[in-house]
């Protein structure tokens, strides 16, 4: 299961990274200062948590963990609705998307706790 987080975890960096690329070139100056500092957090989260993904595949390939296995879907959650919720409020200007976007953080902050709890259960077995 893990190569599976591997491969899902390097799909969302390249994604960031085209995502990024497009928001440096095709909106430059296009956006207001505020739908760009938006735009900027949620490329930083994508990024971020896409290494994040990585890194409890990588984990996972030492330790067979239900929690880091949960961790998994979390962040993969979390990115999806933090970071998407943010470009789509970019996209749309529907600013009422912003409402979800902490369901997002509560996911990604869950998630690491999960890889926190994984370890120390790992340290005492």
């Amino acid at each position: 299961m893990w190569t599976w987080w591997l491969a899902v975890g390097s799909i969302l960096s390249a994604i960031s990274i085209g995502i990024g690329a497009f928001g440096a070139h095709a909106l430059k100056g296009r956006l207001t200062p505020d739908d760009t500092a938006i735009f900027e957090t949620a490329s930083k989260y994508l990024t971020s948590q896409s290494l994040g993904i990585i890194v409890v595949a990588l984990c996972m390939s030492r330790l067979d963990s239900v929690a880091l296995k949960i961790a998994a879907y979390a962040m993969t959650f979390g990115i999806l609705i933090f970071s998407g919720s943010l470009y789509a409020i970019i996209g749309t200007g529907l600013r009422g998307l912003g409402a979800i976007t902490p369901i997002g953080g509560v996911l990604l902050i869950a998630a690491w706790l999960l890889v926190a709890f994984a370890a120390i259960s790992a340290h005492w077995a």
